[in-house]
């Protein structure tokens, strides 16, 4: 109930981080910005147990509608991908669930009908219950010692950034898509505005059981799919970092711009919470107005600290410094008193070699990290 969007943004960050013996480090942060309400919700488990010691999974869910959806995925998805019964897979016990040994067809089909699973759960529980009527988007991956599975049910999104480029992100699933689209209007639906019936802005998500209700087409042809598409890549020595967001993110910045400012900060930080937050300030910076979380896992390959990269980042902050001194310093000799939009904007217009890419000026200036500090909670 009430207005979508607050009068000002709230600018409290949950920030934690943690890592494993697998040579994985991860950090997630999240802000819930102009909306009003925090719909987002995410799990981290950087090491699994028993006989998947050596996977690792990670999610974001982006929810809308309520947070109901949202939340209850990010507790119980990976258990229904994981006892999800396939009995002609190898690689699942006869009582369900993924073994160590994997093939990777099987698991891609294990966690489809995972997801399968819980909609189906959910839909059932929500027929009986309360619930609310949110629906959820889902990015997840699953890590294991050979592979990289990304999964991708929604507009919420994940790139691999492997020796310094992009080398895969998932597709976003919008009801313009031409086959999301088809899918819709097979249903019985339309596309207005870009939105499914001019309503709903994703063609895929967990919930949404308003728009699952064609009692006889199969859940995976409804007006929304729960139906994630699911893609494995060979791990390499090269692999740097995933980054798991919602569309808080992915609105604000384009994939490469991301990849190129995450690494350059990488360079300069060795704390994975402050580069995340720093995304999230240069999120709201360019004009996001949703829910921002955003998960960055590191591999060994990953750019490390480099003194070379520090000096540089402190010859930028001293040419910052003396170039916001000589700004105050004129619009006093004016009688005018320093005002800090104005210096922005002034710097803004400057020839400021160095900047890290997307990263604008207030990332350097410091401004914005001194407007919102970061306090850290454990969301998980």
């Amino acid at each position: 109930p009430g207005a979508p969007y607050l009068e000002r943004p709230i600018l409290e960050k949950h920030v934690s981080e943690g890592g494993s013996q697998l040579g994985l480090n991860y950090a997630v942060a999240s802000m819930q910005g102009w909306r009003a309400h925090m719909e987002d919700a995410h799990t981290c488990m950087p090491q699994l147990k028993g006989e998947l010691e050596d996977w690792a999974y990670f999610a974001v869910f982006d929810g809308h509608a309520g947070i109901t959806v949202a939340q209850y995925c990010s507790r119980n998805l990976l258990d229904h991908i994981l006892t999800t019964v396939y009995p002609k897979s190898k690689i699942f016990f006869p009582t369900g669930g993924i073994k160590a040994n994997e093939d990777p067809e099987q698991v891609k089909e294990g966690i489809r009908e995972g997801f399968l699973d819980i909609d189906r759960h959910m839909h059932k529980m929500a027929r009986q219950d309360t619930w609310d009527r949110s629906g959820s988007t889902a990015a997840a991956v699953m890590i294991s010692p050979h592979h990289i599975y990304f999964i991708n049910c929604g507009d919420s999104r994940t790139l691999l950034c492997n020796d310094g480029q992009v080398i895969f992100y998932t597709e976003d699933h919008k009801p313009f898509n031409p086959r999301e689209k088809e899918r819709i209007q097979n249903a019985g639906g339309s596309v207005t505005l870009q939105r499914i019936n001019g309503s709903l802005a994703v063609s895929r998500a967990l919930g949404d059981f308003d728009f699952k209700e064609v009692d006889w087409r199969p859940e995976t042809e409804q007006l929304v799919s729960p139906e994630p598409e699911v893609y494995e890549l060979e791990r390499t020595p090269e692999d740097e970092f995933l980054i798991l967001a919602c569309d808080g993110v992915w609105d604000a910045i384009g994939n490469e711009e991301l990849c190129a400012f995450v690494r350059n900060r990488l360079q300069v930080c060795d704390d994975l919470r402050d580069i995340c937050a720093q995304v999230i300030d240069l999120c709201l910076y360019k004009g996001s107005l949703d829910n921002i979380s955003i998960i960055i896992v590191c591999f060994r390959g990953a750019p490390q600290v480099s003194q070379e990269a520090l000096q540089q980042e402190a010859e930028l902050e001293q040419h910052i410094d003396m170039k916001v001194e000589e700004i105050i310093q004129r619009m006093r000799s004016k009688a005018e008193n320093p005002d800090l939009l104005y210096v922005i904007k002034f710097l803004a217009e400057e020839e400021m070699p160095g900047l890290p890419p997307g990263g604008e000026l207030n990332k350097r200036s410091g401004l914005s990290r001194r407007r919102n500090p970061v306090r850290s909670s454990d969301t998980n």
